[in-house]
């Protein structure tokens, strides 16, 4: 706070209190919080819950015609990345764990559609081996996910 004298009074002998803010600190305290939060933000959706492109994961997907599928909540995405590793909630996951989800999931709704996310660098056999540990399990819906083809 500053003391000095009131502006706009020209008296030599009133002599006023007058506040002087700086907003400098508090802008470059914004900037800094800013700066922080797209920070975090990246790293949060990068790591976040969900399947396949939802969990910041660069999967290739083939372009299609129609999108026949829409995902519900109880619906399991499997991502295939292009080096054939399998993605389950935005977790890298063995063969193993695949199918123990896929048997959780029949357990807990024998309607559930399997949703099949692969790179277009996959080999068809990896797509088909994620099918087939579907269907053993006893989930006989499965799609196909795409890209739009415009």
């Amino acid at each position: 706070m500053a003391m000095g004298k009131i502006p706009g009074n020209d008296d030599e002998g009133s002599e006023g209190v007058f506040a002087e803010i700086n907003i400098t600190p508090l802008t470059d305290l914004f900037l800094v919080l800013l700066i922080i939060f797209m920070v975090t933000s990246t790293v949060i959706v990068q790591q976040g819950p969900g399947g396949g492109a939802k969990a910041g994961l660069k999967v290739n997907l083939p372009k299609g015609g129609a999108a026949d599928v829409t995902a519900r909540s109880t619906d399991l995405s499997v991502a295939v990345l292009a080096n054939g590793q399998y993605v389950l909630g935005g977790n890298v996951v063995t063969e193993d764990e695949l199918r123990g989800a896929f048997d959780k999931a029949k357990a807990d709704n024998p309607d559930t559609v399997v949703i099949v996310q692969a790179d277009e660098g996959v080999s068809h056999g990896t797509v088909v081996q994620v099918m087939e540990l579907a269907k053993r399990a006893g989930l006989g819906q499965l799609a196909i996910g795409v890209r739009d083809g415009d």
